[in-house]
């Protein structure tokens, strides 16, 4: 039988939510400690433990199919890569730093300095297209002391807190780009394995969906039911159904999670009583 081959992050942070979005979307993987290949018993799918950094080539060569990688790695080390979905976790962003004694004015004042980097391409694509030049030294592991050293005037670096570079001195001054998770896909992908990504792709989509959303059941005086349902952004429309008490009905919908708790307050003040929040496991569409 034809399986897909996915590649994910060996180890960290990515592996352990590249693991929970395949969980969520009913796919168990088989996989023991120290194991660099595994399969599910529940879905045509291999797995392939990888470094983060060795992934696009992976890609490139057609030895796996797809891959859950940072955007970020995507565009350092495989530009030429595609993928199909943003996934919204490991967010992150890719972001230039100086000393916190350095009096920064503008991109402008990197001409001429030496940065300390793991994405040489990142920030030399960046710098010309601000038409800067500077000297890149390349560092694999941690860049945030090569100022401190006298190595270099400046890093680039993923920033996630800002915690790091807070605590090597150093303060972000440009954002060079925002990453996320992403599902990628290899340009030598067959079409029979194609047919495979599209039920993972429905079912990812699914689960972000619900990922993104709360359900919302409240009960709502039928004098204010027009403008209580005014307020809800549901899918189409919110369900209404009577209540026991005559002149009272529950309303049951889904709100976007970013807007939840304005949308809450909003409905409160309409007049609805005893609302009750759920998470949602699946929302398909």
């Amino acid at each position: 039988m034809t399986k897909i081959r996915i590649a994910i992050q060996k180890s960290g942070r990515l592996n352990e939510d590249s693991i929970a979005i395949l969980k969520d979307c009913g796919i168990s993987i088989d996989n023991g400690k120290d194991q660099l290949k595994a399969s599910s018993r529940n879905f045509p799918m291999e797995v392939f433990y990888l470094r983060n950094g060795d992934i696009p080539q992976y890609l490139r060569d057609g030895v796996v199919d797809i891959a859950i990688i940072g955007e970020n790695v995507l565009l350092e080390k495989g530009g030429d890569i595609t993928f199909s979905e943003r996934l919204g976790f490991s967010k992150c962003k890719v972001s230039l730093a100086v000393p916190k004694s350095v009096k920064y004015n503008s991109v402008q004042d990197f001409e001429g300095k030496r940065i300390a980097t793991s994405y040489p391409n990142t920030v030399k694509n960046y710098l010309d297209s601000k038409g800067v030049t500077a000297d890149l030294h390349i560092i694999n592991g941690s860049v945030e002391i090569a100022p401190n050293i006298g190595l270099a005037d400046a890093i680039c670096d993923i920033v996630s807190s800002g915690s790091t570079l807070f605590k090597n001195n150093l303060k972000e001054v440009e954002v060079m780009l925002t990453s996320e998770a992403v599902l990628a896909v290899s340009p030598k992908i067959t079409e029979e394995r194609k047919e495979i990504l599209a039920q993972l792709e429905f079912r990812i989509q699914s689960v972000l969906r619900a990922r993104q959303s709360k359900y919302v059941l409240l009960n709502a005086p039928n004098e204010k039911l027009d403008s209580i349902i005014s307020l809800l952004p549901g899918m189409r429309s919110p369900t209404v159904l009577p209540l026991a008490d005559e002149g009272w009905s529950s309303v049951h919908t889904v709100i976007n999670k970013d807007k939840f708790w304005e949308v809450i307050q909003e409905l409160k003040k309409a007049g609805a009583e005893g609302i009750l929040v759920c998470p949602i496991e699946k929302m398909v569409l």
